[in-house]
């Protein structure tokens, strides 16, 4: 049975590209400390890389070192949104899911047996869903980009230009009143910009951490999101003045 389960949480890491021990204990009905008894034995055989907290699959290990580390940077706020933006989805519905750590919760957070289209250029995204929902799921298609587990260019671009969908579920690097969401690279930010021209709702997932800062490319102004999932931590007079702008908040 040890043997069975180490070879079923083998399988399972190298789908999600990075997991926790706390997730794989839930998933297979053991002890944390037999979990990390069965990572440490299978980071000594070479089938997955231990990292603090779970494992990085071996064949994934340095795209997904970075993307796991910040996963685990305000990971309770995180699985709140996440949470909070699945319940906002509707049955048939179909919707864009950027790349992300916090839209990666909200992945991990939706039903498995809700009927629904995912756009999403995401792989982390597109193997959750993929293996774990009833979801049709569209992976765009474009270049692969190590640092955001995700495909961007003008492949991306293209394809994005060629849907419509009801809501955009959209992360950002960084966000303040001024410069609006801004994000590392400007093949981000561009591939951001049509995931919103494509929707009719933009959602905007980001926990309190990232407002007050700037980053490299501007993504879109705050005047074109209509929804903001944040925790309380956002300043009394950020939230005054986003509600000022017709964003409304949920906080959780």
């Amino acid at each position: 049975m040890a043997a069975e389960r180490r070879a079923r949480i083998t399988e399972f890491v190298v789908q999600q590209g990075s997991v926790r021990v706390s997730e794989l204990s839930a998933l297979f009905q053991v002890s944390e400390v037999t979990i990390r008894n069965d990572l440490d034995l299978l980071h000594k055989q070479g089938s997955l890389i231990r990292d603090h907290g779970g494992a990085i699959a071996e064949i994934h290990a340095t795209a997904f070192i970075d993307f796991a580390r910040r996963t685990r940077e305000n990971l309770a706020e995180k699985q709140r949104i996440g949470r909070a933006a699945a319940l906002l989805v509707q049955p048939d519905e179909t919707i864009i899911m950027d790349a992300g750590t916090t839209v990666m919760e909200m992945a991990r957070s939706l039903s498995s047996d809700l009927s629904l289209t995912v756009v999403t250029n995401g792989l982390n995204v597109a193997s959750r869903m993929g293996m774990s929902s009833n979801a049709h799921v569209i992976l765009l298609g474009g270049c692969f980009n190590r640092e955001t587990i995700s495909t961007l260019g003008t492949e991306t671009e293209r394809e994005l230009d060629n849907v419509r969908v009801q809501r955009v579920f959209l992360g950002t690097h960084a966000m303040d009143i001024a410069s609006g969401l801004t994000d590392t690279a400007i093949e981000v930010a561009h591939v951001k910009r049509r995931m919103v021209e494509a929707a009719r709702e933009v959602i905007l997932l980001a926990d309190s951490s990232k407002w007050g800062r700037i980053a490299f490319a501007k993504t879109i102004p705050f005047s074109e999101v209509d929804i903001m999932i944040t925790d309380a931590g956002l300043p009394d007079q950020a939230q005054k003045t986003l509600r000022s702008l017709g964003v409304e908040l949920i906080l959780v």
